[in-house]
């Protein structure tokens, strides 16, 4: 009984994302065809992931360590276990930004939008695709635009989930380019959503989101990216137990 309960949400949110989509697709469309408009673009993104989200009954909670000075640019890295970490990350974020995440969101019909403008797609089996991706992203942190990756590269098959091993791009681009990391840990995501709640549907509540200290690399070298990975890594998992 529970199982169909968690599955009736489950469609009920897709169909509140699908119907806020639908009404805010003239102006997603519009701000997202010059890079100019990208900012207000990712206004338009962050009313969209609260009111989809509030009206299917997630709330997203942030406990902030320290303050952000969301005038700086960071890479932001969290770890990966739900859909809804996107618009958690969307709320999250006070600045200009873009998602680096999987080609395979390009034929999403929801997502397939963002991600053929403002965010960036990335084939990890591809050097060619990586290249390209991590090149693009180092042209916005030189913008002032910030980045948001899941160092994970994937939602793991396991339940519960555990904290997979982070590939190295983000913390490479973070030491080549100076920039801050700033680790979340989304504490309790997957126990609302896991993965697309396709499995196990999905059931309203209260989303617990750590937003930690952002991490300095400026004093870093190449050579210091495993570091760098392992930090971030602890940082995060320290949270999830």
């Amino acid at each position: 009984m529970m199982l169909t309960l968690k599955k009736g949400h489950r469609f009920f949110y897709l169909a509140i994302v699908i119907l806020f989509f639908v009404l805010l697709y003239p102006f997603l469309y519009f701000f997202s065809r010059k890079a100019p408009r990208f900012k207000t673009l990712n206004h338009v993104r962050r009313f969209y992931s609260f009111i989809s989200s509030i009206a299917a009954g997630f709330f997203f909670r942030y406990r902030v360590v320290s303050p952000i000075d969301w005038s700086k640019t960071y890479i932001v890295c969290a770890n990966h276990t739900s859909n809804l970490d996107i618009p958690a990350i969307t709320l999250a974020v006070k600045s200009n930004f873009a998602f680096m995440g999987k080609d395979d969101l390009l034929t999403n019909p929801l997502l397939k939008i963002f991600f053929e403008t403002i965010d960036i797609p990335l084939n990890r089996d591809s050097k060619i695709s990586a290249f390209r991706a991590f090149k693009r992203g180092e042209e916005y942190l030189k913008q002032g635009m910030s980045l948001v990756i899941f160092p994970e590269g994937k939602i793991g098959d396991d339940y519960p989930p555990v904290l997979h091993e982070f590939k190295n791009g983000p913390f490479r681009l973070a030491i080549e380019q100076k920039i801050p990391i700033i680790p979340v840990s989304m504490t309790n995501m997957w126990t609302k959503m896991w993965d697309d709640g396709s499995k196990y549907g999905t059931r309203p509540g209260i989303c617990d989101i750590c937003i930690h200290q952002p991490v300095d690399t400026s004093g870093l070298n190449p050579e210091d990216a495993d570091d760098l990975k392992e930090n971030v890594y602890k940082i995060i998992s320290s949270e999830l137990r």
